[in-house]
Order: structure tokens, then C-alpha cells, then sequence
């Protein structure tokens, strides 16, 4: 199981001490380190759609200008800019077999892990 994040992210560490402490293995892969690929985000894009894990929520997203705001209307647009603001993606994420899991919930988290 890979699980993408960054290690400041308080949504991130909440999902990393669940995993650890439901004794749940899994690999970290940190966006500010690693950075991601255009590959990975469309692949996401292909199951999920961007509108998924774009987190329009965050202060990456607020403090981009109205203009490059305006311009994502689609994946063409949104996942170039979420590759070169990865803070932008919604955290974290989850891959285990198949499961794609954008963000952290306890509920979702237990049902597919059997928890």
C-alpha cells in the first residue's frame, strides 16, 4: 500500500498514526521530496477525475490568482498546475489494490481495512 502526502500536513499525520496504530503497513511518498508525475495524476484522473483531488479548500488554491483560477476547466489545465503545486493535491492519498482514497476519513478507512 503507497500513501502520498506531506509529513506537515496535519490531515496526513492523523491518516499516518491511524494506519500505524490499526497495524497497517504501507509505503510514504512524500509530494514536497518526491515531487509527483504526470503519470500518477493521470492516472488518478482516469478513476477518480481531478475534480477529486484538487483541494480548492487549501492556501494553494486560495492564493493563486483569479486569472489561473479561471483557466482550469479541465484535466488538460488542472494537472500540470497540480504537478508543479503538489501542495494542491488533496492529502493524503491512498492506493492499496485497487481502493484510491483522497483524504482521510476514519469510516472509509475501517470498512477497507477491515478495522
Amino acid at each position: 500500500m503507497k500513501v502520498y502526502g506531506i509529513t506537515n500536513c496535519n490531515t496526513v499525520k492523523k491518516a499516518l498514526d491511524w494506519l500505524k496504530q490499526n497495524h497497517i503497513e504501507f509505503e510514504f511518498h512524500d509530494f514536497k521530496k518526491l515531487g509527483i508525475s504526470p503519470e500518477k495524476l493521470q492516472e488518478w484522473n482516469e478513476k477518480a477525475g481531478y475534480e477529486k483531488f484538487l483541494n480548492k479548500q487549501g492556501l494553494t488554491w486560495k492564493q493563486l490568482d483569479a486569472d489561473t483560477k479561471a483557466t482550469v476547466q479541465s484535466a488538460a489545465e488542472a494537472l500540470p498546475l497540480l504537478q508543479q503545486k503538489n501542495s494542491m493535491i488533496k492529502r493524503p492519498v491512498i492506493e492499496d489494490n485497487g481502493f484510491l482514497y483522497f483524504g482521510f476519513n476514519e469510516e472509509a478507512y475501517r470498512q477497507h481495512f477491515g478495522k
